[in-house]
C-alpha cells in the first residue's frame, strides 16, 4: 500500500540552523535568533494538530538534549519502516545527524508496533557513502520503485544495496536547481502518491534521464502534475499522501507550498484527495526542508 495512516514525528527540542547540512543544501538559510526553537516548536504542534484534527494517527515522540540533534525534526532522513516488519536506518551526511538514531525512539515505537529485522546501512558512513532515508529516496511501494536524483547525500551503490535487499527497483537520475547546484534530496522535486506524482521536471535536465522518469511514472499509472522550478523552490514538491483511521487520503504539505499552486494545480489534486497544509515557515527557512521531511511514514503491523 502506497499510504499509511501512522506517522512518527519527534517534537524537536534544540532546532536551528546547522552549517553542517548547509553546505549543499540550497533551500537552508541562516535565520535562527534566540525564539528559533520555539517557533519550531509552535509551528510542529500546529502541523501535528492539523493531522489529529483530519484523524491521522501520529505518535510523536520527544528528542533529547542531548546529544545534540538541531536536525531531528526530520526523521524521515535517518529510518523507514516497511510493512515487511522491517526498519531499515541510513548513512547520513552530516555528522551530527548520525546522531539522530538514538535507540530510545525505536523502543518507544516498539511498544506499538511489531518489527522484525533492521536493516542497518549505516556502515557506509566509514566510506563517506549516504543515503538518506526517504530523502534520498521517493518510494513508490505499490511497484517497488525507488526513484532518487544523485547528490553528495544520495549514492548510487547504496541506492543499490537497498533496493536489492528490500526487492525495489531502482529509477536513478540528476537533478539541478536553476543555477546548476545539485538538488540534495530527491523528497523536495518529486512527491509519488497512490495515483499520481507531483515533480518538478524541469530539474532533470538530461533528456534521456528526464523521459524514463516521466515513462516510469506513466506506466505505473500515475498522472504527472509537473510544478514549476520556483514552486519546487517554495517546497510545492515537498508533499506526502497519508491516510486516516477511516481509510480517506490527504495530501499534506506547508502553507507555502501551498499557497504557491496554481489553482489548476489545486483543482487537478483535489479530484485525488483533500489538501491539508500548516505554516511551517521557520522550520523550512532554517531546516531547508518542509512537511514531507517532518513526517515519517510507520508501514509496520500493530501490536
Amino acid at each position: 500500500m502506497q499510504t499509511t495512516s501512522h506517522l512518527l514525528m519527534i517534537r524537536p527540542v534544540n532546532f536551528s540552523f546547522n552549517a553542517e547540512t548547509a553546505v549543499n543544501n540550497a533551500f537552508q538559510s541562516a535565520a535562527s535568533d534566540e525564539r528559533t526553537q520555539a517557533k519550531a516548536l509552535a509551528e510542529f504542534e500546529g502541523l501535528v494538530k492539523v493531522l489529529h484534527d483530519n484523524q491521522v494517527d501520529v505518535t510523536v515522540i520527544n528528542d533529547t538534549p542531548e546529544p545534540y540533534t538541531p536536525d531531528s525534526i526530520f526523521p524521515n532522513n535517518w529510518v523507514s519502516f516497511h510493512q515487511e516488519g522491517v526498519v531499515c536506518l541510513y548513512p547520513m551526511y552530516a555528522v551530527n545527524r548520525r546522531q539522530e538514531r538514538k535507540p530510545g525512539v525505536l523502543e518507544e515505537l516498539g511498544r506499538k508496533f511489531v518489527f522484525d529485522a533492521t536493516l542497518d546501512f549505516s556502515a557506509y558512513e566509514k566510506e563517506e557513502l549516504f543515503l538518506e532515508g526517504t530523502g534520498s529516496m521517493v518510494l513508490d511501494r505499490d511497484d517497488k520503485i525507488a526513484y532518487a536524483c544523485l547528490s553528495p547525500r544520495t549514492d548510487g551503490a547504496v541506492l543499490q544495496d537497498f533496493c536489492e535487499k528490500m526487492g525495489y527497483r531502482p529509477v536513478v537520475f540528476r537533478a539541478v536547481d536553476a543555477a546548476g547546484r545539485d538538488i540534495y534530496h530527491t523528497n523536495v522535486m518529486m512527491c509519488v502518491a497512490d495515483k499520481y506524482a507531483v515533480i518538478c521536471l524541469d530539474t532533470i535536465t538530461h533528456a534521456l534521464e528526464r523521459n524514463t522518469v516521466i515513462k516510469t511514472i506513466e506506466n505505473s499509472g500515475k498522472e504527472i502534475i509537473d510544478i514549476s522550478l520556483l514552486q519546487m523552490n517554495r517546497f510545492a514538491g515537498n508533499m506526502l499522501q497519508v491516510m486516516n483511521k477511516q481509510g480517506q487520503r490527504f495530501l499534506v504539505m506547508s502553507t507555502q507550498a501551498f499557497e504557491s499552486l496554481t489553482p489548476e494545480q489545486v483543482a487537478t489534486l483535489e479530484r485525488y484527495n483533500p489538501i491539508i497544509h500548516s505554516n511551517i515557515t521557520t522550520i523550512e527557512t532554517n531546516g531547508g526542508g518542509s512537511a514531507r521531511c517532518m513526517m515519517a511514514e510507520v508501514f509496520l503491523p500493530l501490536k
